[in-house]
């Protein structure tokens, strides 16, 4: 064989193959997005990324790629003919021709090691961006216009976001990569194998017919009905691994709200009832995982006959070439090696049917939670206006997410100095109406008039950032700080305010990290959010139960505290205690029941 041919051979190839390979990518890319449900849900998630008005990079790397993976597979035909040059040396006893195939052999296996190692950096690298970018965009998007909060709503299409956020994505683009360098490998590999094949193929008789290169056609045939009888075989595995994604998610979830709410769970001792529903979570697992195991043995089994049965085909085939001594031995190991390399390409679907069936569960999913933003995203909103300092409500009426009324035909304006409390039956709408306000319920119509900014929201159950408790006394307006690692925050000012709030016994403890959430009772947490308006000194404030988890002594002090630091705030509560009507000048009172009616009177 001559070599020098070959090599010279290969440098043109690798150019005829690269531009061939990238209009048939192209056609195909667009057929799947054209005609395809999966292959336009891949385009809807990442035609962004791929989109060159955003960066070159992406298709540079695909590029890149594309060219390393024919170099493998140029690299493979190499090797298959270097396995005909060694074994015909052996046969005829040609030690000179042997040891040019072992420096031949160990040049080959040094530009193979090498371009195994880029190639695994450059896919590897390419995957970390394009899920930095998924991330980016899905997470952008679930916190756009509230979706995080909104969605909660739709929660029955698209459950676990979490999930869909962090795992599914990192599976998305590893498997998108993984599966599209696989196709293009053995689309590529088969066309060349199937070259060297042809070659070496001589007729085969089947039942007294003569047919020409009849190895080829047979092992297309063979490859082409175990296909269809894989994926016919395979195709329950596509729902039973998307449940597989979703009962663990929820199995999950369901741990986390046990460590949530732990201190409820443990004053109750409900540990028997807890510990039972988390076992019928993780028996749904479990029952699928056998699900997933009993069908899989069945696609393994088969797919690993078909494997075997293949082995023997082209030793048997060529056996008589053979000893007639019309093909060497290195000619027949090369035929061996050429048609199992063409069975495994021409099988790739096959096998990977597995991962394509878990790749579609992962499409589903990231496409449903796509759907659902854009759901949240079209819910229609309150409208409001800023006009300064201004609080007031126009004609607002509520509705529940069934259409429900709750509220019917509101207007009132809370001005400075003058506090509103809101009372009614629970189920009437008190915090549904701040929800309103604050402009995040969609189920309703009115006007609201509210600054844009200049708002605090102080709930039963304050939320407490992880990090520092500076910064849960400081949140939403958090300072990052500088390159030193130093905040520009006022030490002496944050001292005094927690002291103030009657928590001075945390004052040596703001800058230390820990999980304060569990630290903190209730009834501090709840002290510690009144700090933060205190820190804040917004124009309008709303209170929903702020102060449930306080004794009346606490009560009093923290309002008292808010009435004389910030006398012109305009503020509205939300409760149930008659001891918070003395701190207010006037009440809403819902009636509820399903009426939407109300009444609004003075406090005397």
């Amino acid at each position: 064989m001559d070599w020098n041919h070959v090599l010279i051979e290969s440098g043109l190839w690798l150019v005829k193959a690269y531009a061939l390979t990238l209009i048939l990518a192209a056609a195909t890319i667009w057929c799947l997005v054209r005609f395809t449900r999966w292959g336009r849900q891949f385009w809807n998630l990442s035609a962004g990324y791929f989109s060159p008005r955003r960066s070159w990079r992406p298709l540079a790397g695909l590029a890149l790629i594309l060219l390393l993976t024919l170099g493998a597979v140029r690299l493979d035909v190499l090797f298959s003919n270097w396995y005909n040059t060694m074994y015909t040396a052996l046969q005829e006893l040609d030690a000179p021709q042997f040891w040019f195939a072992m420096l031949l052999f160990a040049i080959l296996a040094s530009i193979h090691v090498l371009r195994s190692l880029f190639d695994f950096y450059v896919q590897q690298a390419f995957t970390i961006h394009w899920r930095n970018w998924l991330n980016e965009t899905l997470l952008t998007r679930w916190m756009d216009r509230q979706a995080y909060y909104r969605t909660q709503q739709l929660s029955h299409l698209a459950d676990n976001p979490d999930q869909r956020i962090q795992q599914d994505i990192t599976s998305f683009a590893q498997d998108s990569m993984t599966l599209a360098v696989g196709v293009i490998n053995a689309l590529v590999s088969t066309i060349a194998f199937t070259a060297i094949l042809w070659g070496l193929s001589g007729p085969m008789s089947v039942f007294g017919l003569e047919i020409p290169r009849g190895m080829v056609f047979l092992v297309f045939i063979y490859v082409f009905i175990a296909t269809i009888l894989a994926i016919w075989i395979g195709r329950p595995l596509i729902r039973l691994n998307f449940l597989n994604e979703q009962y663990n998610a929820d199995y999950r979830y369901a741990l986390v709200r046990v460590r949530e709410y732990a201190e409820s769970i443990a004053f109750y001792a409900g540990e028997k009832v807890e510990g039972s529903a988390l076992r019928k979570w993780f028996a749904r697992v479990i029952n699928n995982a056998w699900d997933i195991i009993y069908r899989s043995l069945k696609f393994l089994g088969f797919n690993f006959a078909i494997t075997q049965t293949a082995v023997v085909f082209p030793f048997i085939i060529q056996a008589s070439r053979f000893f007639s001594k019309q093909i060497s031995l290195g000619d027949l190991i090369q035929t061996a090696q050429a048609f199992g390399r063409l069975q495994d390409n021409l099988s790739f679907f096959r096998n990977a049917y597995d991962n394509f069936a878990t790749y579609r569960a992962t499409l589903d999913r990231l496409t449903g939670f796509n759907d659902v933003i854009d759901i949240s995203h079209g819910l229609s909103l309150p409208k409001a206006r800023e006009d300064g300092p201004r609080l007031a409500v126009e004609s607002v009426s509520i509705r529940t997410p069934n259409n429900a009324p709750l509220l019917h035909d509101l207007s009132l304006e809370v001005e400075p100095g003058e506090p509103l409390l809101i009372r009614g039956p629970s189920g009437a709408g008190k915090t549904t109406l701040l929800r309103m306000i604050a402009g995040i319920w969609p189920y309703g119509e009115g006007q609201i008039v509210r600054p844009a900014e200049d708002t605090l929201f102080l709930s039963q159950k304050p939320y407490l950032p992880l990090g520092s408790l500076r910064d849960a006394l400081h949140y939403p307006h958090m300072v990052a700080a500088d390159a030193a690692g130093v905040t520009p925050y006022d030490t002496q000012h944050d001292q005094d305010i927690l002291r103030q709030v009657q928590l001075g016994h945390l004052c040596e403890r703001l800058d230390e990290t820990d999980h304060w959430g569990n630290i903190l009772s209730l009834g501090e947490q709840q002290r510690l959010a009144f700090g933060r308006l205190l820190l804040a000194r917004p124009a309008v404030a709303f209170l929903d139960e702020a102060t449930s988890a306080m004794d009346e002594g606490l009560e009093d002090a923290m309002y008292s505290l808010i009435r004389q630091e910030l006398p012109d705030m305009r503020l509205v509560s939300v409760g149930h205690r008659s001891t918070l009507q003395r701190y207010h000048t006037m009440r809403l009172t819902l009636t509820g029941g399903g009426t939407g009616t109300w009444t609004l009177e003075p406090i005397s």
